[in-house]
């Protein structure tokens, strides 16, 4: 099937309509120069909201179909291959309204997530649960607060209850996480603008990638309909993975090995999370809030002394590194 194609611009037009939390002029955030690595935090570019559209889209080996009103829908996201996976928990498919935005809705339904999110495909329930706790209780958040997805994470944990969670985490916790990274080493690189706190193409222009990790979809047209079996490419500087793996391997005295905690494989350990195959934007973006204490939940104090003597371009070689391992 051909997939019909609509702006970017549209889509997140239509989510950030609802997902947008409303705030005063007193509770406005300030950018802080404490984030370090703007490219893990894309801010969203300002969209207008797009006329309502009737067109039915598809995507490629489904036999679904959505409208642009559909696949916008956080409270009944698309399922583009329910074959993919077990029955979703009610908590996942549909959430709760008018609090409780479907879990599968940002995370997909098979798990896999997005650049602006976490992958929770084969993380231990309980992990899973804890970190749900730890953005309740105030715990977690984000170094930079003008990041829209992790706002909206805070705000989707505080309103949740255990009755919810447990089931969400035991779902995902028993799928399996896919190659959905590619990772490729260059200087120069597509022009992008942030949509909704991930990186998409901005035109045809090329420009130079500098010290940053540059994360955007395999398939744009796939990733604005929310397909979750079209994944992700990750351009790094040349020479990251191998500097990456140096300082993974704790061959200086900047870090520890992360294998001691993440596994031989980074494939996790116990409720440790796995690394391997995972978005680099998303592991730049722990390691950073672990070193400026925006996480200081359970585990945090160990994590804070693994990433103290980090450097910016540090973060930026582990991430490529460990995004570049086989899941």
């Amino acid at each position: 099937m051909k997939l019909i194609r609509y702006s970017v611009l549209a889509a997140a037009a239509v989510t950030v309509i609802y997902l947008a939390p409303v705030r005063t002029a007193a509770q406005a955030p300030v950018l802080t120069p404490a984030t370090g690595i703007p490219w893990a935090y894309p801010l969203n570019t300002p969209v207008t909201a797009a006329a309502p559209d009737p067109t039915i889209l598809h995507v490629p080996n489904s036999k679904a179909g959505f409208t642009r009103a559909q696949v916008t829908d956080g409270f009944n996201p698309p399922d583009w291959h329910p074959e993919g996976h077990q029955a979703m928990p009610n908590i996942v498919s549909k959430g709760r309204a008018p609090d409780m935005r479907a879990c599968g809705y940002c995370h997909l339904p098979n798990g896999q997530g997005r650049p602006e999110n976490s992958s929770l495909a084969g993380l231990s329930a309980a992990y899973i649960e804890q970190q749900v706790n730890d953005w309740r209780d105030g715990l977690r958040t984000s170094s930079e607060p003008n990041m829209g997805p992790p706002l909206n994470m805070l705000n989707l944990s505080k309103a949740s209850n255990v009755e919810e969670v447990k089931p969400a985490a035991e779902y995902f916790s028993k799928l399996t996480y896919k190659p959905w990274v590619r990772v490729v080493e260059a200087t120069m690189v597509p022009k992008t603008k942030a949509v909704i706190g991930m990186w998409v193409p901005d035109g045809k222009e090329m420009e130079p990638i500098g010290m940053r990790i540059i994360e955007t979809p395999e398939d744009l047209e796939r990733t604005e309909v929310r397909d979750d079996t079209s994944g992700f490419v990750a351009y790094v500087p040349p020479g990251s993975v191998e500097k990456g793996k140096a300082l993974a391997a704790s061959k200086n005295t900047t870090t520890v090995q992360c294998s001691i905690c993440h596994g031989a494989d980074l494939k996790g350990k116990g409720d440790v999370p796995a690394l391997a195959g995972r978005s680099p934007s998303y592991i730049a973006r722990q390691m950073n809030d672990f070193k400026t204490g925006a996480r200081h939940g359970k585990g945090a104090a160990g994590m804070k002394g693994v990433v103290a003597k980090l450097s910016n371009e540090d973060m930026l070689y582990i991430s490529a590194y460990t995004a570049s391992l086989k899941p």
